[in-house]
């Protein structure tokens, strides 16, 4: 499907999960949420003037950080539907079997939940939806950047 037929836009590849995103491990649209979101952040820095590689890299770190997407998703709770934030109980309760070195438990559950719905709303082809969530984040990080 092509957004220019009037129609929601298709997976950025041809490679759809096996199964429909209600029925997908969250930990699996987790998976896919991370990458979604780092390509987001990613395009988002690259459309601002400074560009200098090792600029990017930290910049995309600190806003793709467990610490980050936990605070996006506080942010983004009181505007979730109920849908919504049953992917998120979902993605905070799923067991993951590891925690990273750099974020404590609470952060990276809520981390895996933030990712879990990134995920479900790219599989469940949401992205005006996706792209409004995302825009709240980043307009929260152009904030901090002005009262800083």
């Amino acid at each position: 499907m092509d957004i220019r037929d009037g129609q929601e836009p298709a997976l950025w590849f041809p490679y759809p999960p096996a199964k429909k995103p209600q029925l997908t491990n969250p930990i699996v649209l987790a998976y896919i949420g991370d990458a979604i979101y780092e390509v987001a952040i990613r395009q988002y820095l690259i459309s601002q003037p400074n560009q200098r590689p090792h600029h990017l890299h930290r910049q995309a770190t600190q806003m793709v950080s467990a610490k980050a997407q936990c605070k996006f998703l506080n942010l983004w709770m009181p505007h979730l539907t109920e849908e919504e934030q049953d992917v998120v109980r979902q993605g905070r309760n799923a067991k993951s079997g590891s925690i990273p070195k750099n974020a404590d438990v609470l952060e990276y559950r809520h981390a895996t939940a933030f990712e879990c719905l990134v995920g479900y709303l790219y599989y469940s082809n949401r992205m005006d939806r996706l792209q409004e969530l995302i825009g709240l984040a980043i307009e929260h990080i152009q904030q901090e950047k002005t009262t800083t």
